[in-house]
């Protein structure tokens, strides 16, 4: 059975993320925990009223998020009634990553799939301040969703890569189940810079065709040295419906996902982005 842990705020992009999970993960049996995080106005220390009116509000607090929880269910169960899934709604007062951490810890959870903002054109999704704290945070993968993508078969895959992934790396499994399940292609791109890949490159490149051999999958090369215009070029190039990505710290990754500009990230998909952690980063 996969537990899958489902962030929310009720708004558009976070349930359409959940509408995606319950298509994409329709034929496997599944516990999805819905969390909602909230918090309550912080008011003046120093008097039993003062204690009274925080422990009121957060009660109330409380009570919205279980109503607002119970009717997102609702509404999910009586549009995907799917014998194979069943939901846990939690509400918590605690900082969103630091809950997630808590969840995935507790519930042994397989990956995190969140909703992303929309930027002020439909070609770009900015992925925002929160699912970025929670890639760098979590020990899981996260997979997120742009929120004007709608399901569809997961036919193309692209996973940029520059063969330097640990072969031991769990999760790696996980995408081949996904691509059995949809009948996928990966797309493996790397750049090149003018330097032929070395032995151990082309060790890992060797592992993941054997790894990937009853899936279709094809090794790609770029020489473009911006690698997000390659992956932009190669999204509409090849109609890829999918990104994965691992989360190597310190290499081309990091510098990609997560150089700030202006407190936002420059990383862009208008499709699901999977990012999976290395090997090194699920032990730390």
């Amino acid at each position: 059975m996969k537990r899958i842990l489902l962030p929310t705020d009720f708004s558009i992009d976070s349930y359409n993320a959940i509408e995606y999970a319950m298509q994409l993960l329709k034929h496997d049996v599944c516990e999805f925990y819905v969390l909602h995080t909230y918090s309550v106005p912080i008011v003046s220390a120093g008097s039993m009223l003062d204690s009274y009116s925080a422990l009121v509000m957060q009660d109330i607090a409380k009570k919205t998020a279980d109503e607002k929880l119970e009717a997102l269910e609702n509404r999910v169960v009586e549009k995907f009634d799917n014998d194979n899934h069943t939901i846990t709604t939690v509400a918590s007062l605690n900082m969103l990553v630091d809950e997630m951490l808590n969840m995935v810890k507790e519930h042994n959870i397989d990956y995190v799939v969140m909703g992303t903002k929309g930027a002020s054109g439909a070609k770009e999704i900015f992925i925002g301040t929160n699912t970025m704290y929670a890639i760098k945070k979590l020990k899981c993968p996260l997979l997120a969703v742009p929120s004007e993508f709608k399901y569809e078969p997961l036919t193309e895959i692209l996973f940029p890569t520059d063969y330097k992934l640990d072969s031991k790396n769990q999760y790696l499994s996980m995408l081949r189940e996904l691509c059995d399940s949809n009948n996928s292609r990966i797309h493996f791109l790397n750049a090149y810079y003018g330097t032929p890949l070395t032995e151990e490159q082309k060790e890992t490149q060797g592992f993941l065709d054997a790894f990937f051999i009853d899936n279709a999958h094809i090794f790609e090369l770029t020489e473009e040295t911006d690698i997000v215009s390659a992956v932009e070029k190669f999204q509409a190039k090849k109609k890829i419906n999918f990104v994965v990505m691992i989360h190597n710290k310190h290499t081309f990754f990091e510098n990609l996902l997560f150089k700030p500009v202006i407190n936002q990230i420059v990383y862009h998909t208008n499709v699901p982005f999977l990012v999976i952690p290395s090997a090194e980063k699920q032990t730390q």
